[in-house]
């Protein structure tokens, strides 16, 4: 076997932020690829309402919000004096490739300076709003779909639908009393350019949208469905998508705090265990969901039908002696009287890795097995393990590697380090 077929193998890592990045206190050093979102629709359709409730929802995860309007272009002297003159609802209103500029730092996790526009004086003012790069990145605008290079940046384009009438009492409301417009002036503006604007280049940029929400920030169900969509998105690593056995846990802030423990110099031999051993139960637990089962029926105290699952087969673990003993105990918590083998695998010289030691249940064969191994490095080491496997009868598909921590050989070399205290 190669370094790949261990990507072959269904996997439970639970850190995707690199070793050498902790992607918090350096804004400028976070590289994750960030989720970016647009939302489009007419003027007062509710498209910061529904933006709003999505954040609200991604409590877990770091969102910043990108207005449109933002980009707008200045006005000159000259049209300052026949301001009412000006279409805003056009996309020439907006500073485009000022807009792309921003969006691409940022989805290249680099921090950037977006403008502030003041609709009363329709000039960009100072100080500009400095963002950070973020996990999800929302777009809102009325116009974010109509361009294809904005599209493009996009992960899901999202088309807020409303009835014009109630847009319209909307606009009123909002350019009265946030923009001190009077209602002729408004209505006027809407009927000469804000209408003609949104037939001509808004509505027609509906179809470019995957989701469309009808009644706004009024459909819950239709947010809550976006906010689970997002979610399985970020959830999904990047390996995931070349390798489609590899299962990645989800990263809370939770896990990541306890992994900035784990790596921390200064943590105590005690929390050091213990949070090590947190991390390592939450990846036992999520490989077992990995297992095959079947539906089965039983009668509870009560007298009841409940419909539950067993496995279909019988399980086992195997440790990699020494670091992959670590693991055990979580195995064991999670599953009673488990069957727990032993593998020894020394390094020698040139000659790659050499098995030393092996004790394996003799109906392994027939077993699923986890294979236990906290730290992957070079994968050496889980080559030889699960050659040795194979070599015994298990079915490559009954194989389930469980690993905490995966990096580079040196960073893994200090790692390992650091586990010897527990």
């Amino acid at each position: 076997m190669d370094s790949e077929k261990i990507a072959s193998l269904r996997c439970g890592f639970n850190d995707h932020i690199p070793v050498e990045s902790n992607g918090f206190d350096h804004p400028k050093e976070y590289n994750k690829q960030p989720f970016i979102i647009g939302v489009a629709g007419g003027t007062a359709s509710g498209k910061t309402t529904v933006c709003n409730m999505i954040i609200s929802q991604l409590h877990d995860q770091r969102v910043v919000l990108v207005n449109q309007d933002s980009f707008y272009r200045s006005l000159n002297e000259e049209q300052l004096v026949s301001a009412h003159e000006y279409n805003f609802d056009h996309p020439d209103a907006f500073n485009t490739e000022l807009l792309l500029s921003c969006m691409e730092k940022l989805r290249q996790g680099k921090p950037v300076s977006i403008p502030n526009y003041d609709f009363k004086t329709h000039k960009s003012i100072e100080p500009s709003r400095l963002v950070n790069p973020a996990d999800v990145i929302i777009l809102e605008g009325i116009l974010v779909l109509h361009d294809s290079q904005v599209r493009n940046l996009m992960n899901m384009k999202i088309f807020v639908d409303i009835d014009s009438d109630v847009r319209l009492a909307r606009r009123i409301q909002r350019d009265t009393v946030e923009r001190g417009r009077n209602i002729s002036n408004v209505l006027d503006q809407y009927s000469r350019f804000v209408k003609p604007s949104f037939e001509e280049f808004i509505l027609p940029s509906k179809k470019f949208a995957d989701i469309i929400i009808p009644r706004g920030g009024d459909n819950d169900v239709a947010v809550d469905l976006i906010v689970q969509h997002i979610l399985t998105k970020l959830g999904q690593h990047d390996l995931c998508k070349i390798y489609p056995n590899i299962n990645v846990i989800f990263s809370t802030f939770q896990i990541r705090g306890m992994h900035t423990l784990v790596r921390d110099v200064k943590t105590t031999k005690h929390d050091f265990v213990f949070y090590s051993d947190r991390l390592i139960r939450l990846v036992v637990e999520h490989g077992l969901g990995h297992l095959p089962f079947t539906e089965k029926q039983i009668i509870t105290p009560t007298g009841s039908v409940y419909s539950g699952v067993v496995f279909c087969k019988r399980l086992c673990g195997v440790s990699v002696i020494r670091s992959g003993e670590s693991m055990e105990n979580a195995l064991r918590a999670c599953c009673k009287g488990i069957k727990i083998g032993k593998i020894l695998i020394h390094g020698d010289g040139n000659n790659g890795r050499q098995l030393i030691y092996e004790k394996l249940p003799a109906d392994i064969s027939s077993r699923h097995v986890l294979l236990l191994d906290p730290v992957l490095a070079s994968g050496n080491s889980a080559i030889k393990a699960v050659s040795l496997l194979l070599s015994k009868g298990v079915p490559e598909t009954s194989i389930i590697f469980l690993n905490l921590i995966s990096c580079r050989h040196q960073k893994a070399s200090m790692l390992c380090a650091g586990n010897s205290r527990s």
